[in-house]
């Protein structure tokens, strides 16, 4: 899912952690990937001097990994979860997160 790089989607995107009871902080720390997420305490630790363009990136890999109860979204937070939900599936079916064009040629 392509999600422009905007403080508005990056608000979308933190509301919907906190409408499913995450705390999202935004530390400064050594972390490998961008960010830390503590499944037990329901904390999400992100990189805070990740741009904005990286923080949205990071939520959206974050979203799909936890545990999540759509019930507790809007309307509005369910329809934003569900695109990167499905975008994410969709990346993962194929390689490199692009159609497949199969070949009718074989190799020779």
């Amino acid at each position: 899912m392509n999600l422009k790089s905007t403080p508005a989607n990056l608000a979308k995107l933190e509301k919907i952690f906190e409408e499913a009871k995450y705390i999202l902080r935004y530390e400064k720390g050594t972390f490998n990937s961008g960010y830390c997420v503590l499944e037990h305490k329901k904390v999400v630790v992100i990189n805070k001097f990740l741009n904005v363009e990286g923080r949205i990136n990071t939520l959206m890999d974050i979203l799909p990994s936890i545990a999540l109860e759509e019930g507790f979204l809007t309307p509005e937070s369910q329809k934003l979860y569900r695109q990167v939900i499905d975008s994410r599936d969709t990346a993962e079916k194929t390689p490199g997160g692009e159609e497949e064009n199969p070949s009718t040629e074989t190799p020779a």
